[in-house]
């Protein structure tokens, strides 16, 4: 039998030894024999009533804690067996704390062992507070965001919402003693990466996992994250397969937009933020893998994932103020309700891959890049795609980019064409819409030699309409 988390065997005593103590006091408890060989058969032990003496001083005296020794034997040779309880407060030998993870024993140092310590008070890491930081330096936009969202989903008083920002921020526990925390920074902040690495997502596209073709960066306010992310998706890394309902027209994406946005959030909540590594959204023609640094909490396992479970975020507050704003629902049903939106769009349930680096998602498409619809068969195997169904599935920035061409047949400003859109975020509309439309000569500006002017506008240009009339579209 070998060792496991719970579990050590030592030939021998050696006071090394009392660093295992320590990770286990610290960890889950355990029990550690001594006078067994590593795959756990009885060596015995020569000086046991000395041993029986000096390890339960020596516990005591480099940490401070009783254990329970025991003397045993079995076919006539003695061993000893030392039984550790968990800690509710961090047990040091000697000033060093360590930790028992997995077979392993891991001296924490750096961020890892102020989690640790956070974690022990009942701190989390979302609550550390933020010096030399005002409310005053929060994004309004943000904020703004948050209270139509609030709003509507009602969750909170209307009239906290109503108030100044310092009575919200305090009402989500994101405001405390004249500070504002970590989670304070992550949600409302437009540049949060100014005081926490790796604040952003990244999304790239790759042909095979080595050939990159493309990629992107989504930074800001958490709350306005996801929602970039999203569309950003939608936008430039998936085609829409295109159907219609009698003469009303239907766009079908690779992945249901609610198990998208779901997963996502969860990555959120979820990331180790003092990692400084961005959450990863890695798209392929026929899938899709979305990676955050964190981890679960502790025993858990896949299998408790997709079974019903309590939640459990490594950021309470940062979901608590998901929650409010209806993002999220606060029950451990984020899982649940992505495998279900899966299902019903024809998807295998997605897989989730989990190590000490952090957790991964898997998405399999319903709809691959070339346009193809792709079927799964019991088991989530992909059988042979289906040719493609109808010759109208295009790339969905093209589709979009002639929609933009019929609605400046006269001219429009950016806000107008927006609205018409119905795209809310500016900066993603400029630079996925109106650049490269410009650049294509799709677009004309009817200020060119005031580019950032006010009262600039677009139309379609007058050679591609042109064109178009010669092709007879």
């Amino acid at each position: 039998m070998p060792e496991k988390q719970n579990i050590e065997w030592k030939s021998e005593w050696k006071d090394e030894q009392l660093k295992w103590i320590c990770g286990f006091a610290n960890a889950q408890g355990g029990k550690i024999y001594i006078g067994k060989s590593d795959d756990g058969s009885i060596t015995g032990i020569k000086n046991s009533k000395k041993l029986l003496e000096d390890i339960p001083n020596k516990i005591k005296n480099s940490m401070g804690i009783i254990t329970e020794v025991n003397l045993n034997e079995e076919n006539g040779k003695e061993y000893i067996e030392i039984i550790v309880e968990p800690y509710t407060f961090p047990i040091s030998y000697y000033g060093q704390y360590y930790y028992r993870s997995g077979s392993t024993n891991q001296l924490l140092t750096g961020i890892a062992l102020q989690e640790f310590l956070n974690r022990k008070s009942g701190v989390t890491w979302d609550a550390s507070p933020v010096p030399n930081i005002s409310i005053n330096d929060l994004s309004e936009n943000a904020i703004s965001l948050f209270k139509e969202r609030a709003a509507r989903k009602k969750r909170i008083d209307n009239a906290i919402l109503e108030d100044s920002n310092a009575v919200i921020m305090n009402n989500l526990r994101l405001y405390n003693n004249g500070y504002l925390n970590q989670a304070a920074i992550l949600l409302f902040h437009d540049k949060p990466e100014k005081y926490i690495n790796g604040a952003y997502i990244k999304i790239g596209f790759f042909e095979t996992d080595t050939d990159l073709r493309f990629q992107d960066e989504v930074h800001g306010s958490l709350i306005e994250q996801v929602d970039k992310a999203v569309e950003l998706l939608k936008l430039k890394y998936m085609k829409a397969w295109i159907s219609y309902e009698g003469i009303q027209r239907v766009e079908t994406y690779p992945y249901p937009d609610e198990a998208l946005r779901e997963a996502i959030f969860n990555a959120v909540v979820h990331k180790k933020y003092s990692s400084g590594i961005p959450i990863q959204i890695s798209v392929y023609s026929d899938k899709m893998y979305i990676y955050n640094n964190g981890k679960l909490p502790e025993e858990w396992t896949i299998e408790k994932l997709y079974s019903k479970h309590p939640s459990q975020p490594y950021n309470p507050l940062i979901a608590y103020t998901f929650f409010i704003a209806g993002y999220i629902e606060s029950w451990g049903r984020g899982i649940g309700k992505i495998c279900e939106a899966c299902m019903q769009a024809g998807l295998p349930k997605p897989v989730y891959e989990i190590d000490a680096t952090g957790i991964m998602l898997q998405f399999k498409a319903v709809v691959d890049w070339d346009g193809n619809k792709v079927e799964y068969d019991d088991n989530g195997n992909k059988i042979n795609n289906t040719p493609q169904v109808t010759p109208q599935v295009t790339p969905q920035v093209d589709i979009r980019f002639k929609q933009l061409m019929e609605i400046c047949i006269e001219p429009k400003s950016r806000e107008e064409m927006q609205s018409a859109m119905k795209l809310k975020d500016k900066k993603n509309f400029v630079k996925n819409y109106i650049k490269p439309m410009i650049e294509r000569g799709m677009l004309e500006m009817t200020i060119p030699e005031k580019p950032n002017s006010q009262n600039q506008k677009y139309k379609t240009s007058d050679m591609y309409v042109i064109q178009e009339m010669v092709n007879g579209k």
